[in-house]
């Protein structure tokens, strides 16, 4: 039988790339043993015939949606325990045309950090993960392969009143977090957790170990907040520690439609950008149960840390917030440590020793992100709850996180995050499904399309604006050969707005020939 010609091209194409990939994987490799000399890289390379192979790779995937058969996986991976190795990897896979990935906590949100599609390595930090904490001058140095529950344990360990405005989820990795800007309950306060590091260490394209002073200024701006993978490998951080009262206190009040959640959620839009500096409430919406039989309603917890006791804060939501009716019984007061384990989700009086645990559940999400500048009227909130009554939005969540204090003083060009002054609130739109198979992941992806489409007359415009660690390629992508700065300029604006031109000026300059990338990072100007 004779085959189509085109078909017998493909067939050719497919062998030739088959046959490409193994002649790079056996070359890195061979290259990586040579210039191990006597520091042992053999130890730390995991390629698909090891036994230990499949669970170093999925030790870090945090999204089912790209752990399937179907998935691309790595030719190799590599744990370094040291700069060294980290730039043998980067000097080899150069030499050798591999691909480079780099993953700290394996949050990315598309699966870029442990995903690609072309055959490539990753250069997994889990072994790069020290934590030095000096009270007196209140700083510490953290590696990018720690996780923030480390980092937040190892600060408790050694003061009560110092803190940092990172995220809440304890198994994020610091890498990704911090490249991104990353923030948490303590950001009307203190702003980002970039807004908070004050030096780096970093592994440049040329292999150089550089920290803030050898990389320059243009450089340490753009890796505070432009994202990870674009600039090289980021080792380790020095961020500055913040003062957290030995008291703090939270509180969770629920209330559903039927309590009259649209109009404590629309007026909270007037007020929660514009409360004091201490107070930060945010809400989450789930679709619930009503009670009555075998209907549905929509459920707004409203989600709070005050950096003080409740004899103060009773009286500041008395006057700024009254018509949540907050009473005594609502409050918990606890040590700030402790306020980390209530927003995580752990029950009361849990050990700090979970802060440790690396491991989570394992669940396929899709998410999404917008920025609200003026409250959506009654009628907008209402349609978003006739999308929690679908069947898809069983699992799903929007996160509102307020805005204003401290991130309203920061100008909007002091680091590559921008959304700062003007607006109220993000949404961070969650959807999570158990079912296995492309027909379920379209189902629920699906859904927060037409949720977010929805939302579009409600939220920031030209350009509708995201946040980068809700990475979502819905937005944009680049192409795997070469980007055009027009092509990348779609997704780029809309996570970095005017920043996007610094940060490919700074990209074009430290890494011109685009060793470090993914479907979204900052490229190079083609010359």
């Amino acid at each position: 039988m004779k085959l189509p010609v085109s078909l017998f091209v493909f067939a050719l194409l497919f062998s030739f790339l088959l046959a490409t990939s193994a002649h790079t994987h056996e070359d890195f490799l061979q290259c990586l043993t040579l210039h191990s000399g006597n520091d042992s890289i053999s130890k730390v390379i995991y390629t698909s015939s090891n036994s230990s192979y499949s669970s170093v790779l999925e030790s870090s995937i945090r999204n089912t949606r790209f752990s399937t058969p179907s998935t691309p996986k790595p030719l190799v991976i590599v744990t370094p325990l040291g700069v060294s190795q980290i730039q043998e990897i980067l000097s080899c896979a150069q030499k050798h045309g591999m691909q480079v990935r780099v993953r700290s906590g394996g949050h990315d949100y598309e699966g870029l950090s442990y995903v690609s599609p072309v055959p490539f390595a990753i250069l997994d930090m889990i072994n790069l993960r020290n934590i030095s904490v000096d009270v007196e001058n209140s700083f510490a140095w953290v590696q990018s392969g720690a996780t923030l529950g480390e980092l937040y344990y190892k600060i408790a360990e050694q003061s009560k009143t110092l803190g940092f405005p990172a995220g809440v989820c304890p198994t994020i990795g610091v890498g990704g977090h911090f490249s991104g800007g990353g923030y948490g309950t303590i950001l009307r306060k203190y702003g980002l957790a970039a807004d908070n590091v004050i030096d780096a260490h970093l592994i440049d394209v040329r292999g150089r170990f550089l920290d803030r002073k050898s990389m320059g200024e243009d450089l340490f701006w753009a890796i505070r907040g432009g994202g990870g993978a674009s600039f090289g490998v980021i080792v380790a951080w020095k961020i500055k520690l913040v003062p957290v009262p030995s008291t703090v206190t939270v509180f969770t009040v629920n209330k559903n439609l039927e309590q009259n959640a649209t109009k404590l959620l629309h007026r909270w839009q007037y007020v929660a950008d514009k409360f004091d500096k201490d107070l930060f409430i945010r809400v989450l919406l789930t679709g619930v149960n009503s009670s009555q039989e075998g209907k549905k309603t929509v459920q707004a917890a409203f989600n709070s840390l005050y950096l003080g006791g409740k004899d103060k804060l009773l009286p500041l939501m008395q006057e700024s917030f009254p018509e949540l009716g907050l009473v005594s019984e609502d409050c918990t007061e606890m040590s700030w440590i402790q306020s980390i384990l209530y927003f995580a989700g752990f029950p009361s009086g849990q050990s700090l020793d979970v802060l440790l645990n690396r491991t989570l559940t394992v669940i396929s999400y899709k998410a999404k992100s917008d920025y609200v500048e003026n409250p959506i009227p009654e009628a907008g909130l209402e349609g978003i709850w006739q999308r929690f009554y679908e069947k898809e939005a069983e699992s799903a969540v929007l996160i509102l996180s307020p805005y204003g204090g401290r991130m309203s003083e920061i100008s909007e060009s002091a680091i590559p995050f921008p959304h700062r002054a003007g607006n109220i609130y993000k949404i961070q739109y969650l959807v999570y499904w158990a079912e296995e198979g492309t027909e379920a992941t379209e189902r629920h992806v699906n859904w927060i399309r037409r949720l977010y489409a929805y939302m579009a007359p409600y939220v920031s415009k030209s350009p509708r604006e995201a946040y980068i660690n809700y990475r979502d390629l819905d937005i944009g992508a680049n192409n795997e050969g070469n980007t055009s700065y027009r092509q990348a300029s779609i997704w780029g604006t809309k996570y970095f707005k005017n920043n996007f031109k610094r940060l490919v000026h700074v990209k074009t300059v430290f890494d011109p020939t685009n060793f470090f990338r993914n479907e979204q990072s900052i490229p190079p100007i083609s010359h």
